[in-house]
């Protein structure tokens, strides 16, 4: 029993960690309410800071890709209790992104500035709407399972996990990933472009295509030809841009990486 609650206890720890991390990053993106930001002043040093960016970057994209891997996780799991591997992924790569937060140095340089007031509103307003758009997305699929507190409440009542399972959610019927839609929204999306917001977007853009490849091969290799059907007829990020079949059969799932 004391196992279970202490397992129990860490995993609704690192939801703490991550709610925690998901508003600093609404913040640190948006120059809002927190004391460094994306956009803080420029020390000089453009070589040192550009290097210490891209690094930061980097330990956030192969933390969240390798521990996202099928085989790291069978191998993880013989360290970690398996009800807890969800958690602990979530704990990295909320620790991974306040590194980032913590050590983030601005490069300065303006790439586009709107200064009319209905597109400084409209892109505002496209910033929140990727936001919002990535938290729905996360509750549509089972929030609380995404996130590791299902897992861990489970193994609270003795209870076997049994997965989520194959379906198709409000926005998942147009595109493969809206999460990841979401976040593109969230970090293009901004009246004011600097060359430090533009290495981000970048950055975490090509992340984003990468991480899809991984991703939708585990589930390819997971679900075979339901997931391959799913593929042929939803488009990856763009809706409408794929035939899609004249009545959706196949079901939706959740990203590995996601």
């Amino acid at each position: 029993m004391l196992k279970r609650v202490s397992v129990f206890a860490y995993g609704v720890v690192c939801y703490a960690v991550f709610f925690a991390t998901f508003l600093y990053a609404f913040g640190f993106v948006g120059n809002l309410f927190v004391p460094v930001s994306i956009d803080g002043p420029f020390d000089g040093d453009l070589v040192g800071s550009l290097a210490t960016d891209v690094v930061l970057l980097l330990l956030f994209a192969l933390q969240h890709s390798v521990m996202a891997r099928p085989a790291f996780k069978r191998w993880w799991t013989g360290i970690v209790p398996e009800p807890a591997e969800r958690s602990t992924y979530v704990l990295a790569s909320s620790l991974a992104l306040i590194a980032l937060f913590a050590f983030w140095r601005p490069l300065g340089g303006v790439v586009w500035s709107v200064e009319t007031p209905a597109l400084v509103l409209t892109l505002q307003a496209l910033c929140v709407f990727g936001w919002l758009l990535v938290l729905v997305s996360t509750f549509l699929i089972n929030h609380f399972d995404l996130f590791g507190l299902r897992q861990v409440w489970l193994f609270l009542l003795g209870r076997p996990y049994k997965a989520i399972g194959f379906r198709m959610p409000g926005p998942y019927r147009l595109v493969r990933h809206p999460l990841y839609v979401g976040w593109l929204f969230a970090f293009w999306a901004t009246p004011t472009m600097t060359v430090t917001h533009l290495l981000f977007a970048i950055a975490t853009t090509g992340y984003i295509l990468v991480a899809i490849q991984l991703e939708e091969r585990d589930l390819v290799a997971a679900l075979g030809e339901p997931y391959r059907d799913y593929l042929k007829h939803v488009p990856m990020l763009v809706p409408f841009t794929r035939r899609r079949a004249a009545r959706a059969t196949t079901p939706a799932t959740v990203g590995v990486d996601q």
